[in-house]
């Protein structure tokens, strides 16, 4: 398994901006499909944002033009660029790796960061 790290949670005004970062280590993090994560109080977790081992980007419909997905496999670092960020943003962050395709489904992956909080002020 990787292990992962994630950092760059914060407290934000709306229409704000934050990167979170996740950083792997134990394998060889080129061969990992990433993914973003957010769990909010009293919710399940939902999937984000994933990127393929060959950067194929996906997003769910509700932070696309919003938010962008990016990965440096030089620092072995997944990125997440939060830009406009609403109240209903706010949750627990989380990143996550598996080997293959990019699932959307957190049962999917196999590692797990320990997350980041986020929160969007009104």
């Amino acid at each position: 398994q990787v292990q992962l790290v994630e950092s760059g949670g914060g407290l934000v005004q709306a229409g704000g901006s934050l990167r979170l970062s996740c950083a792997a280590s134990g394998r060889t993090f080129s061969n990992y499909a990433m993914g973003w994560f957010r769990q909010a109080p009293g919710k399940g977790r939902e999937f984000v944002a994933g990127i393929s081992v060959s950067t194929s980007t996906y997003y769910t419909d509700s932070v696309k033009g919003r938010f962008t997905i990016s990965r440096d496999n030089a620092k072995n670092t997944v990125f997440l660029q939060m830009n406009s960020l609403k109240p209903e943003d706010t949750a627990v962050y989380y990143c996550a790796a598996r080997i293959g395709v990019v699932a959307t489904k957190s049962a999917d992956f196999g590692s797990w960061g320990q997350g980041t909080q986020v929160t969007v002020s009104s």
